[in-house]
C-alpha cells in the first residue's frame, strides 16, 4: 500500500526498494507560489544510517510491512542476544548488528519492543529512560551536594554515566535512553 509523504510523521515507517527507513523528523516547507516539499530524516534500519531525503507534496512511498513485538531480553552469548516472547515463552536469537549501539543499555528482563518484518528482525525500540544501580563509583566530597559537578559511575549493566559528585554506590538513576545520559536520582 502507497502512504502519501505529508502521512509520513515521528516514527513511521516506509520501503524504498529493500530497505526499510524509519522518520526521525518531518519537515513541512511551503515555498512561494510553488509546491511545497517534505523533508524527512530517515534511519536506515538495514545499515543504521542516518540521511535526509526530500519530497515534493504528493509524492508517494511504499508502507512498510512492520510489526512491533513485546519481547524480554533474557542473556547475550557472544554476538548474539536472546530474547522471549512473553505471552508464548518462545526464545530467539538477534545479532548484534541489529542490537547496535541500543546493547550498553540491555540488561537482563527488560522489557523491549522489537521490530520486524518478515519474521526478520530489524531492531529494538527502548523506553525513554530506564533505571539502573550505581555499582561502581568515585567518593564524593563533603560539600557537593548541590554542584553541577559530575563524576563517572559504572551501572549494574555495564553502563559508565556521569553522575552528580553526591551518589554512592547502591544508589539508583533514571538514565535517557536516546543520548546515554543521567536524567535525575531514583529514591526507593
Amino acid at each position: 500500500m502507497a502512504l502519501n509523504v505529508t502521512d509520513l510523521r515521528n516514527g513511521t515507517y516506509f520501503k524504498e526498494g529493500k530497505d526499510i527507513l524509519l522518520v526521525l523528523t518531518y519537515e513541512h516547507v511551503k515555498t512561494g507560489r510553488g509546491s511545497g516539499n517534505i523533508k524527512v530524516k530517515v534511519r536506515n534500519l538495514r545499515t543504521g544510517s542516518v540521511v535526509e531525503k526530500s519530497f515534493i507534496t504528493g509524492a508517494r512511498v511504499d508502507e512498510a510491512d512492520v510489526e512491533k513485538k513485546k519481547t524480554q531480553f533474557l542473556y547475550r552469548d557472544g554476538d548474539t542476544f536472546n530474547f522471549m516472547d512473553p505471552q508464548s515463552f518462545e526464545q530467539f536469537s538477534v545479532s548484534s548488528e541489529v542490537i547496535g549501539d541500543q546493547a550498553k543499555f540491555l540488561k537482563d528482563g527488560l522489557e523491549v519492543i522489537l521490530i520486524v518484518s518478515n519474521e526478520e528482525a530489524l531492531g529494538l525500540e527502548l523506553p525513554m529512560s530506564l533505571v539502573y544501580t550505581i555499582s561502581e563509583t568515585g567518593p564524593g566530597e563533603k560539600g557537593n551536594t548541590v554542584s553541577n559537578v559530575f563524576k563517572e559511575a559504572t551501572l549494574d549493566n555495564g553502563l559508565i554515566v556521569k553522575v552528580p559528585m553526591f551518589m554512592k554506590v547502591g544508589e539508583r538513576v533514571k538514565v535517557d535512553t536516546r543520548s546515554g545520559e543521567y536524567i535525575e536520582r531514583v529514591k526507593g
